[in-house]
């Protein structure tokens, strides 16, 4: 069997240095999104857009580390564990939550992470990849990231299920929205951080996955999204978020719009419910279950 859940959950913490400049903050963030003025009533050179697009003034989105040193934060040993020996065309990024200890500096050459396989979920015809991963410097802790890796056609070796938090979509309007429409070539440039699953660039490879052209990385949808959110509803404040986690329950096509409904205080201060879908789509769920905790 290519997974063997308690080979995976049992092999020893991997320890991986990771190391990052401004050059790479740049380029995740061009990634997500910005400087592009697309769904901004501003151009790129707004001093609020600089802050992620020029040097001399950057700050760093925290889903940034979900690509720290050249995605090695984002795959968290999962796939590449004993025990784990999957294809890529069948697998998909369930979930991610980002907890965040303090600001992500612009540059490390230190930093290290320590990752393992959680648990290995079997929900019948998937499997689920649960992957934790703390990652400190010199400094001390930086984040935590779990992340959940649907894996299709891998289940069904009797293990647990694991449990499901489904949140209720609040029955009263957002308090805010903004739309954010999403480049053509959006998922070549941020594979450039470190993702080159060919599931994103390569037709004929989408086409085995059971898709009829390249979609967008789930955590490109995740970068967006938080972009969104820290523009939008704190200020353009990138240290004012302590946690970021999401579900994610639909594709994005790149060429298609993202529109993020946010609520506030929901259902207590410092936390901002969130759901992004396809606008072209008529409205169909991307991200769903998705909670920024802030300041």
């Amino acid at each position: 069997m290519p997974i063997d859940p308690a080979k995976a959950t049992s092999a020893e913490p991997r320890r991986t240095p990771l190391t990052w400049n401004p050059k790479d903050i740049l380029l995740y963030h061009l990634g997500v999104g910005a400087g592009s003025g697309q769904g901004r009533a501003h151009p790129a050179t707004d001093p609020d857009e600089l802050r992620y697009t020029l040097e001399s003034r950057l700050h760093v989105l925290p889903s940034f580390a979900t690509v720290a040193g050249g995605g090695m934060a984002a795959e968290g040993g999962g796939l590449s564990a004993p025990g784990i020996d999957v294809d890529l065309s069948a697998v998909l990024h369930g979930g991610q939550t980002v907890t965040l200890h303090r600001p992500l500096p612009v540059r490390a050459e230190a930093a290290v992470q320590t990752s393992r396989v959680a648990a290995v979920y079997d929900k019948g015809k998937a499997a689920v990849i649960v992957t934790r991963a703390d990652v400190a410097d010199a400094d001390g802790p930086l984040w935590t990231s779990v992340s959940e890796i649907f894996v299709k056609g891998e289940g069904g070796f009797g293990g647990e299920r694991g449990t499901t938090t489904r949140l209720e979509v609040p029955a009263a309007a957002p308090d805010l929205t903004a739309d954010r429409p999403i480049r053509e070539d959006q998922a070549l440039l941020y594979r450039l951080s470190g993702d080159w699953n060919p599931l994103h660039a390569d037709p004929e490879f989408a086409a085995l996955a059971g898709f009829d052209r390249p979609i967008l990385h789930g955590l490109c949808s995740y970068g967006i999204v938080l972009k969104a959110v820290v523009d939008t509803a704190l200020g353009g404040d990138v240290t004012r978020v302590r946690s970021y986690t999401t579900r994610f329950a639909g594709v994005v096509f790149p060429g298609e719009t993202l529109r993020v409904r946010m609520w506030r205080d929901t259902p207590a201060p410092g936390r901002i419910q969130v759901t992004a879908t396809a606008v072209e789509r008529d409205d169909a769920p991307v991200l769903t279950d998705t909670v920024v905790e802030h300041s």
